[in-house]
């Protein structure tokens, strides 16, 4: 069985993550080398590109020296922060991008008290070190506080740090002594983050991620916790509200490079992607088809900001269905959003605006009167 590493990059946005993820992508030599892959590979789609922000987590893998690393891309921004929670279940360790300039910031503190608790081991990236007026090494105490902070343990807090430029495609020990390549980092994530324990016994998936195809439809991607799942086997879906539902795996995918790859099976500690079921939601568990044994759900924090939603009562709204009364003289004292008709018109006024002409299509010149109100 191929060794495996299942990494997350956690980081604030505009930090650098998707950049260093694109370069792990060409140190996995996924491409020609004569091949334009561009920039920001991984953020394919359009809001993405527009915002310039990571809002879909990815998951793509590479080799190096033998071992499947499956990095999960995730995102920097808090308003996708349940995003974030929910892959981080399919991580045994994490990179914690940092600015070299910046330092933590609120998302950086969010995702790492969340990859903390739940027992990831960190490895420190910090970026950037190529921008003036960086401070590498009060970035670097201001991480170790952070930490202390989010009462990390004593293994995660004798965490690795390195230093680089993911613009630049460099990754080091010494931010004052470049290199070449990115190289150092793999090493590290090699060596700091662990194998995902291999569970044997019947099988169970915890669904924590939706992908979808124009072909086969919303596709289930998840991790393997126990056991071994099959092309064609009989499965037992437990959805989150306690019903057992009996269903077959039609297609089984594991992700290579980019893209996924069929496979007629994959065994604990591996992430695949699952065709052919058809109802199911994220928190849901595949488990045995004879003795179903559901997973604990995904807990999610709840969103602090409530809204209230009531009737208009501001005295600029007006009623529908009133008809505009026109007078000669008048002053332009407050706008009306009603939608009315005018009188002499044939045609609904959008917007009846007191002071402003009626506009009458029946006569080639608009009124002299001026819109008083709506009554």
């Amino acid at each position: 069985m191929q060794s495996i590493r299942n990494i997350a990059i956690i980081a604030h946005v505009d930090h650098g993550k998707t950049t260093l993820v694109d370069k792990m992508l060409l140190a996995g030599n996924l491409f020609r080398e004569n091949q334009q892959t561009g920039e920001l590979m991984l953020d394919n789609n359009e809001l993405e590109r527009e915002r310039g922000i990571t809002i879909l987590s990815k998951n793509v893998s590479i080799n190096y020296k033998d071992t499947k690393i499956n990095i999960i891309d995730t995102p920097g921004h808090s308003d996708f922060g349940g995003e974030v929670e929910r892959v981080l279940n399919m991580a045994d360790g994490c990179l914690l991008l940092v600015d070299a300039f910046e330092g933590p910031m609120p998302q950086t503190r969010f995702v790492l008290q969340k990859a903390l608790q739940i027992g990831l081991k960190p490895v420190v990236v910090i970026n950037k070190v190529d921008k003036p007026n960086c401070r590498p090494e009060e970035v670097y105490e201001m991480v170790f506080d952070l930490m202390c902070d989010l009462d990390a343990t004593e293994d995660q807090l004798d965490f690795p740090v390195i230093y680089g430029s993911a613009k630049q495609g460099w990754m080091a020990e010494d931010w004052q002594t470049p290199t070449t390549d990115i190289t150092y980092l793999l090493d590290c994530i090699l060596k700091y983050i662990p194998e995902p324990q291999v569970l044997e016994g019947t099988p169970q998936m915890l669904i924590t991620s939706l992908d979808y195809s124009n072909y086969t439809g919303r596709i289930a991607v998840g991790r393997v916790h126990r056991g071994t799942l099959k092309e064609g086997m009989n499965i037992t879906i437990a959805h989150r509200n306690g019903q057992m539902e009996k269903t077959k795996i039609k297609e089984l995918h594991t992700f290579t490079g980019m893209g996924r790859q069929k496979t007629s099976e994959v065994s604990s500690g591996d992430i695949c992607a699952i065709v052919g079921l058809e109802r199911f939601e994220i928190g849901d568990t595949l488990c045995d088809f004879e003795n179903p044994e559901p997973l604990p759900p995904i807990s999610i924090d709840e969103p602090t900001m409530s809204m209230l939603f009531t009737i208009n009562d501001s005295p600029f709204f007006g009623k529908e269905g009133k008809y505009c009364t026109s007078r000669r003289s008048a002053n332009s004292r407050r706008t009306l959003p009603c939608v009315s008709r005018c009188p002499k018109a044939i045609r609904t006024v959008g917007l009846c605006r007191v002071g402003a002409f009626c506009i009458c299509p029946s006569s080639s010149k608009p009124c002299v009167a001026r819109v008083m109100n709506c009554r």
